[in-house]
């Protein structure tokens, strides 16, 4: 017996056909909540609506949007009108909506309100009580499963950024029954370790995946945690009430480890930096200190009572040298013109004339004769000559023609 054997792509070909030939799946209504809404970049939007146990996944194109009125977020009760039919490629059946209506809003998300608005009129969200993130931190505490990809994210990120970060992991369960009383342990077990920050989170997921960090244990056990808390639960538009509560927000997991652990090459070009400032900043100093030390060193040696001394006794050599300078300066002067007067005392000196051939005439008082009037004939007078004296009575007197005729 021969068996007829198919490709998938022969099966799912075979599936789409059947969903094609059910006319009732042309156009069909449904009614659900809407749940893990993603808005995506091309304009597409890609959700689940889901009911009780069930969830169908559900496809806008950005070429029908004009048919969905209101932005669509998790939460929103809505009724989908669409097709529904097979992703050959994946074997997934979905529905194609072409409108969409808001019916109301889920239980879930009138859960998560009501919990969110309580809180924070009780203050738990106030920033007073929001601690900072310390900016070296170097024992971080995880709070998060164990084989997600939310640790994976964090420690690539801490191995990148610092080496030397201590990374400590809480195995928790982070959906399903039990969740939010694990991670409630998770941070009161990491808080009493005294560490320097907590991240408490997982990834994105519907609502549901995301409920237990929207439990109100939790919230409290972030309230009251001494170590600061980062949250990072989801994609970014994902938030849970533990946002509200947590000291930091961060949007994805590996964006709270960008916020946790400080990029050691960061801080050592800072430090390096740091260090070439206050090298140069010492270097300026201490040319100051030594211009200044050299200048009081030069104040010092000027004052000195010994430099006193050698000043004032070159100040008195200076003016010995110049009384010595002028007293020649006068000597010379003085013997110059002691000089010239002893010519002309010479040129003047009765002996010298004597000398020459003149003779010096004296009356009896040994006054010098110089006019005819000084004497009469008969007075006696004093004829000197070179050698002696001429002892003489002038006999006759007589008074030369020119001054007689004067």
């Amino acid at each position: 017996m021969t068996k007829n054997i198919y490709s998938v792509a022969q099966v799912n070909n075979y599936i789409k056909n059947m969903f094609a030939q059910d006319f009732m799946l042309h156009k069909i209504n449904v009614s659900g909540e809407v749940s893990n809404c993603k808005y995506h970049t091309s304009g597409h939007i890609y959700f689940t609506i889901k009911d009780g146990g069930s969830a169908l996944n559900a496809i806008m194109f950005a070429g029908n949007r004009r048919g969905l009125a209101f932005p669509m977020q998790n939460g929103d009760h809505v009724v989908v009108t669409g097709s529904i039919e097979v992703y050959e490629r994946d074997g997934r059946y979905q529905i194609y909506a072409r409108e969409i209506t808001r019916a109301g809003i889920g239980d879930l998300y009138l859960k998560y309100e009501a919990l969110k608005q309580e809180l924070e009129e009780m203050g738990m969200f106030a920033e007073e009580y929001k601690k900072p993130i310390p900016a070296y931190a170097l024992r971080i505490g995880v709070v998060t499963a164990a084989t997600g990809a939310a640790i994976q994210d964090i420690r690539n990120i801490s191995s990148r950024r610092n080496p030397y970060v201590q990374i400590i992991l809480y195995p928790a369960l982070v959906q399903g029954e039990g969740a939010a009383k694990s991670i409630v342990n998770g941070i009161r077990a990491l808080d009493a370790m005294g560490l320097d920050v907590l991240i408490v989170g997982r990834g994105g997921g519907s609502i549901e995946d995301l409920w237990a960090f929207n439990e109100e244990i939790v919230a409290r056990a972030v309230f009251e945690c001494d170590t600061p808390v980062i949250s990072a639960v989801g994609h970014e538009t994902d938030t849970t009430i533990i946002d509200y509560v947590a000291d930091r927000r961060a949007p994805t997991p590996s964006a709270a480890a960008e916020l946790a652990v400080f990029d050691i090459r960061s801080f050592e070009e800072r430090i390096f930096r740091y260090r070439q400032i206050l090298s140069r900043n010492m270097q300026g100093q201490f040319e100051e200190a030594e211009h200044r030390r050299e200048q009081l060193a030069m104040r010092l040696k000027y004052l000195s009572p010994g430099n006193q001394l050698n000043q004032k006794r070159q100040y008195s050599i200076q003016l010995e040298e110049r009384l010595k300078q002028r007293m020649q300066e006068i000597y010379s002067s003085k013997k110059h013109q002691l000089s010239m007067l002893a010519g002309t005392l010479d040129g003047l000196s009765p002996a010298k004339r004597l000398g020459q051939g003149y003779v010096l005439a004296t009356d009896s008082g040994g006054k010098s004769i110089r006019d005819v009037h000084q004497i009469q004939v008969g007075d006696r007078i004093d004829v000197h000559v070179i050698n002696g004296t001429i002892r003489a009575v002038a006999e006759e007197i007589s008074e030369a023609e020119r001054i007689r005729h004067e």
